[in-house]
């Protein structure tokens, strides 16, 4: 699979595409009561794992006119054959999100060096 692809695919009763934009991270802080900095994505709690998925696959649903509720979310996760898989494909997800770098609580320093890196990289001269 190509680094610059962004779109993730997890097959649980069907394919289903695991993006996590703009609408489905304000409704996990949210939900959750985190910052993104803060938000466990190691796999320890099976709760917040679940809703951090169900997020992550409420555009999928909305695209295929389903009704997914945080409910249907551990049996839908059991249609994983290997568990290590969920946590492969959220990490890949919450990446093309984000960007290629590795979620830690330090997610603010890479975007503020991200930020310096373009102002460097043009003249800083009007045309």
């Amino acid at each position: 699979m190509s680094d610059k692809n962004d779109v993730i695919i997890i097959n649980l009763d069907r394919p289903r595409v695991l993006r996590f934009g703009h609408k489905a991270l304000k409704k996990m802080t949210a939900t959750l009561g985190k910052d993104l900095d803060t938000i466990n994505v190691n796999g320890n709690d099976l709760d917040e794992l679940e809703k951090i998925m169900y997020f992550g696959l409420l555009s999928d649903a909305k695209e295929h006119n389903e009704n997914l509720k945080l409910e249907d979310m551990e049996d839908l996760l059991d249609r994983v054959a290997v568990w290590s898989e969920i946590m492969e494909k959220m990490q890949q997800a919450l990446n093309a999100a984000f960007g290629q770098f590795e979620i830690d609580p330090n997610l603010q320093r890479v975007a503020e060096k991200s930020q310096k890196t373009k102002k460097q990289n043009g003249t800083g001269k009007k045309a």
